[in-house]
């Protein structure tokens, strides 16, 4: 008996600490649902979305996103750049404290790379900062960073939670133990208050801020795996934002709660990958009739349905110039592509006598088969007979690095919004990542010349000349760029779509 009654205690006690979400008042407070739980809160130890996203609303460091997605100064006040691209230098804002009141200055920043590099700490996000030979601190207030290749990216890399300002002064003391401590000690507009496991976490403004106060005071994140669910939770006004919802009803979206569902453009192409290491995709030909035939427009509009945006190259619109990259013939009539497409598998050795037989490899997912299906179908009028093959993700990807099919559907979402980490997945160098087995050393000449000039408009034509030779060769097949699904309700202001899919909670407010 005296068990069950310190046991109902405890559970008293639990639930006065933590008061219910709902609880807090409507006009104070904005309800995001991610697409999954929280897998941690270190930012130097975590990789997946929704721990991302809970990390940008607590940590800052030199920099961060706004809400274009572009990069701004945060720790820092502004920066410079040296003539040769290698050195960038950030001054530093004024009294910058924890939300704990611990001041921090600049030699917080050369520690925090040490710790993302050390072993011991296994961060996911480590060879992302591998071109930073150096951070250094100059008296209180300077921080250099030092690269071994020019990048004009680097705000945006230095926005990334892993190289945020995160307490090292708790850490040192508490080891792993600081992230249980409430409020967490962050750097950022927010701090966690309370985490109710597969429940949600509740975020309160950070008091020591260097912007002053957030504008909302409190974010609730909640993890919706379904998005289903998702989409009815926020129909019913139990959420404000949801980071998804099914694809089936995006038209219904539209026509029933004009406004509401925002389907964008996203730092991600979606193609298939020839194996250009046998035949018969080591003949260029072939690899081009095959993509001569195929209806991107009817893909993305018919099969997708969801906004979608017809590809030919890999590079994203706004990553390298404003327009897409397209082959010549990506403008001819269909009849004129097919006539080409058999004369090129003609010369090919292929036809009636002879047809092109191969496998269209795809991991399972129904977007993933229709996809494969209707390439099949539209490779038919070429004497192409494709078979399907269907195996779970894992089995998928482990038979692209072993060179174990010929054709597979793949794809690639950005770390960031540069060209290069579009690009660089296609270099010789990149061993098994380099699915299609591509190698083409005026392409890797290109490649390497566009990265090492620091001048941003030559970078930028040496990113679109290595992006033609790709297309020209065509190693993978693309199809589209991937969009991004949210939901967002008519209360809050300050959300702006943009490629990068960023939208800091500091960004946005509750329409009054």
């Amino acid at each position: 008996m005296r068990c069950f009654a310190l046991l109902c205690t405890l559970l008293l006690l639990s639930c006065a600490r933590e008061p219910a979400a709902d609880l807090a008042p409507a006009a104070e407070r904005i309800v995001r649902l991610s697409d999954s739980e929280i897998k941690g809160l270190d930012p130097q130890k975590i990789s997946d979305l929704s721990s991302l996203r809970v990390a940008t609303d607590q940590f800052e460091g030199l920099t961060r996103l706004d809400a274009s997605g572009d990069a701004e100064p945060a720790l820092a006040r502004d920066w410079q750049v040296a003539g040769d691209g290698l050195t960038w230098t950030f001054a530093l804002r004024e009294n910058l404290r924890f939300s704990d009141g611990t001041p921090f200055d600049a030699a917080l920043f050369p520690a925090l790379l040490q710790r993302l590099r050390a072993a011991g700490t296994a961060a996911p996000a480590k060879a992302l900062f591998g071109n930073i030979i150096a951070i250094q601190a100059s008296g209180g207030n300077s921080v250099a960073v030092r690269l071994g290749s020019p990048d004009p990216s680097l705000p945006a890399l230095l926005a990334h939670p892993a190289m945020a300002a995160i307490p090292l002064h708790r850490i040192r003391k508490a080891g792993q133990l600081w992230t249980s401590d409430r409020p967490m000690i962050t750097s950022g507009p927010y701090r966690l208050a309370a985490w109710k496991l597969n429940d949600h976490a509740r975020l309160e403004r950070n008091p020591e801020w260097p912007d002053g106060a957030a504008p909302t005071a409190t974010i609730i994140w909640k993890p919706m795996e379904d998005s289903l669910s998702a989409l009815r939770l926020f129909l019913a006004g139990g959420a404000d934002i949801a980071s998804d919802y099914p694809a089936s009803r995006h038209q219904w979206l539209k026509d029933t709660h004009p406004g509401v569902a925002h389907s964008v453009p996203y730092l991600g192409s979606y193609y298939f990958a020839f194996n250009t290491r046998q035949p018969p995709f080591d003949d260029r030909r072939v690899r081009t009739a095959l993509a001569m035939a195929v209806e991107r427009e009817w893909i993305a509009d018919k099969v997708i349905g969801i906004g979608n945006i017809p590809a030919w190259g890999l590079l994203p619109p706004g990553l390298a110039g404003p327009d897409t990259a397209r082959p010549d013939w990506a403008g001819w009539p269909r009849d004129k592509r097919l006539r080409t497409a058999r004369a090129l598998l003609r010369k090919a050795g292929y036809g009636p006598a002879n047809p092109l037989r191969f496998d269209i490899r795809f991991n399972s997912s129904a977007e993933h088969r229709q996809v494969s299906v209707a390439l099949a179908a539209m490779w038919k009028p070429l004497h192409v007979e494709a078979s399907l093959f269907n195996s779970e993700a894992a089995l998928h990807f482990a038979a692209l690095r072993r060179h174990e099919f010929s054709l597979a559907r793949s794809g690639w979402i950005a770390d960031l919004p540069s060209p290069e980490n579009f690009l660089l997945v296609h270099q010789q160098a990149n061993g098994p990542g380099n699915y299609s087995g591509y190698a083409s050393p005026h392409y890797d000449r290109l490649l390497a010349e566009a990265i090492a000039e620091p001048e941003p408009q030559r970078r930028q034509r040496l990113m679109r000349q290595a992006e033609a030779r790709l297309i020209t060769d065509m190693p993978v097949l693309p199809l589209y760029f991937y969009v991004t699904r949210s939901l967002v309700a008519k209360r809050i202001e300050g959300w702006e779509d943009n490629i990068s899919n960023v939208h800091p909670s500091r960004t946005l407010r509750i329409r009054r």
